[in-house]
């Protein structure tokens, strides 16, 4: 009918207005997840890289740890300590996906804190964290941006899966992962209520990494002629 374009689920309610309403909650908890992620990341990156030492190896074999594990039984783990609910999972896929911009940020520091400009600001006697923040962090935001867009996808796609075994949102939040799993059983009697659902959280993971793919070739020195 016109009024319903993809159709009505089996509560009778719309499909169409219910994925338009899940984009804003999936995006918006998959930037929110990706951008605590950055923060925290990023933040134990610019320590390890810039002093080393003891410091370096203690914080770095804590990322070896949570990268030891897989990403998604570990956001289970996280959430099932917790409590159900979209908050603990945007929590979980945050804390799973830290040592990610963490080695990151830590190999571009090591890099970074070798250089001219650095040496310089040591001997006029700039502090530690000035050094930090006005030099090592500007240039590791080039490869954090890149990483951080294609972190979307993948946290939109871990909230989806989290959803989809109940461990996201309310059963009526209009959510793409929930939507999936509320209608999985009528698969072969009504395919839409799965279809649609699952091609947006197709196009979504393809949309980022796209854009992270065209960040790369445009912010990255080496691929210019």
């Amino acid at each position: 009918e016109p009024q319903h374009l993809m159709g009505l689920d089996g509560n009778g309610r719309d499909v169409f207005s219910r994925i338009l309403y899940g984009a804003r909650v999936s995006l918006l908890a998959g930037v929110v997840a990706v951008s605590f992620a950055v923060v925290i990341g990023t933040a134990l990156g610019l320590v390890a890289g810039f002093f080393g030492g003891w410091l370096d190896n203690a914080l770095m074999r804590v990322m070896d740890v949570f990268l030891a594990f897989p990403a998604l039984l570990l956001a289970i783990a996280i959430v099932t300590a917790r409590g159900p609910g979209l908050f603990n999972a945007v929590i979980a896929v945050s804390v799973v996906t830290i040592p990610v911009y963490a080695r990151v940020v830590r190999s571009r520091a090591l890099s970074v804190r070798e250089q001219d400009f650095v040496s310089a600001d040591r001997a006029l006697g700039v502090s530690d964290l000035r050094i930090l923040t006005h030099r090592v962090l500007p240039n590791s935001l080039t490869p954090l941006v890149v990483q951080g867009t294609l972190g979307i996808a993948t946290a939109v796609l871990e909230l989806a899966a989290l959803s989809f075994v109940g461990l996201g949102g309310d059963p009526d939040q209009a959510e793409w992962g929930r939507m999936l799993a509320l209608e999985r059983n009528q698969i072969f009697t009504s395919p839409h209520l799965v279809l649609y659902p699952g091609l947006m959280i197709m196009l979504n993971v393809l949309a980022f990494n796209l854009i992270g793919d065209g960040l790369r070739d445009a912010l990255d020195p080496r691929l210019h002629r």
